[in-house]
């Protein structure tokens, strides 16, 4: 999935269920993703956590890791509370 000019999204079935079973969909993903409002690096995992909104208002925060400087590899999305 081409995200931006310069950055894809690598989609693995296992990966894009991660992120669908918690009712965030692709498009909400690469959107947040792209246009974060804020990103943190996970303590635990040490992957990339994207913070923003989704389509309907909720704030969702959307897990990955970085392939290369190019390439995004989902690993999860849900929901939070403000």
């Amino acid at each position: 999935m081409q995200v931006h000019a310069d950055l894809r999204i690598l989609l693995v079935r296992r990966n894009r269920e991660h992120v669908e079973e918690h009712g965030v969909s692709l498009d909400e993903f690469e959107a947040v993703v792209c246009a974060p409002l804020r990103i943190e690096i996970s303590r635990s995992s040490d992957r990339r956590v994207a913070f923003g909104y989704g389509d309907d208002g909720r704030k969702l925060v959307c897990v990955y890791e970085m392939i290369d400087k190019a390439t995004i590899l989902p690993v999860t999305a849900y929901e939070v509370e403000e």
